[in-house]
C-alpha cells in the first residue's frame, strides 16, 4: 500500500523538478547542468581532474582542446566551497540572463565567449588551473555594475550597495584561506566587458567595440519571448544571508 502512494508522489516530484528546470534559461541551465554533471562523474571516478585543468602545454602542443573547455567545469569536490560557487553562478548568471540580457540570448552568449577567451589568455601567465570560480565572479561583477542601486546583506554582517560585492566576495576568499588571484582575474575580465560594453559607447568619441556575430544571433535569438518563461525577481539578488538584497527606496 505505501509503495502504491510513494510512486505517484515520487511522479509528482520528479515532473515538479522538470517543471522547474525547463523554467531556467538556456544558457544558465546548460552551463550549471555541465558544471554539475563534471563534478558529479569526478566523484564517480569517472574522470580525474587531471584530465580536465588547464594546461597551455597540453592544449597546444598534444591537442588537448577540450581543456579549454572543462577546466570552466569543474569547481573541486563536493563541499562548502563547490556548493558556495554553484549558487553564486546559478543565481546571478541566471538574473544577467534574465534581467539586462532578457530577449538577447546571442549576446549573452557572446559574453560568455568573449570573457571566456580573455580569461584564457591572462591564464597563460598566472598559475591556475581552474577558471570556473574566475568566471563567476566576471558574471557577479557584470550584474553590479548593471545594478548599482541594490543593496546587499551579506552573511548578515554587513550591508552595502552591489558595486561592492566582488569585493566583499574577495575579502571571503582571503579569510577563507584562498588566492585573490582567482577574484582579481574575474574582476578584471569583467570590468573589462562591461566597459567595453556599457561604458565606452556612452563616451565622446566612442563606439560598439563588442558585436555579436550574426551566427550567434541566428542560432540563439528567437523572434519572441517563451510565454512560459518565470524569472527570478532582481530585486532579491542574493536570495541567501549572505547575498540578499533589495533596491534602494523599495
Amino acid at each position: 500500500m505505501h509503495g502504491a502512494e510513494a510512486e505517484p508522489s515520487a511522479k509528482m516530484a520528479y515532473q515538479t523538478f522538470r517543471q522547474e528546470y525547463l523554467q531556467v534559461p538556456p544558457v544558465t541551465r546548460a552551463y550549471t547542468t555541465a558544471c554539475v554533471l563534471t563534478t558529479a562523474a569526478v566523484q564517480l571516478e569517472l574522470i580525474t581532474p587531471f584530465q580536465l585543468y588547464f594546461n597551455p602545454e597540453l592544449i597546444f602542443k598534444h591537442f588537448q582542446v577540450w581543456r579549454l573547455i572543462t577546466n570552466y567545469l569543474f569547481f573541486g569536490p563536493v563541499g562548502f566551497n563547490f556548493l558556495f560557487n554553484m549558487i553564486f553562478l546559478y543565481r546571478y548568471c541566471r538574473m544577467l540572463e534574465e534581467g539586462s540580457f532578457r530577449g538577447r540570448t546571442a549576446d549573452f552568449v557572446f559574453m560568455f565567449l568573449f570573457g571566456g577567451l580573455l580569461m584564457t589568455i591572462f591564464g597563460l601567465f598566472v598559475n591556475l588551473v581552474f577558471l570556473g570560480q574566475a568566471f563567476t565572479i566576471m558574471l557577479v561583477y557584470v550584474w553590479s555594475r548593471r545594478n548599482p542601486y541594490v543593496r546587499m546583506n551579506f552573511f548578515g554582517l554587513l550591508i552595502f550597495q552591489a558595486p561592492f560585492l566582488p569585493w566583499v566576495l574577495m575579502g571571503f576568499s582571503l579569510l577563507l584561506g584562498n588566492s585573490i588571484i582567482v577574484d582579481l582575474l574575474g574582476i578584471a575580465v569583467g570590468h573589462i566587458y562591461f566597459f567595453l560594453e556599457d561604458v565606452f559607447p556612452n563616451q565622446p568619441g566612442g563606439g560598439r567595440l563588442l558585436r555579436t556575430p550574426s551566427v550567434l544571433k541566428a542560432i540563439f535569438d528567437t523572434p519572441e519571448d517563451d510565454p512560459n518563461y518565470n524569472p527570478l525577481p532582481e530585486e532579491r539578488p542574493g536570495g541567501f544571508a549572505w547575498g540578499e538584497g533589495q533596491r534602494l527606496g523599495g
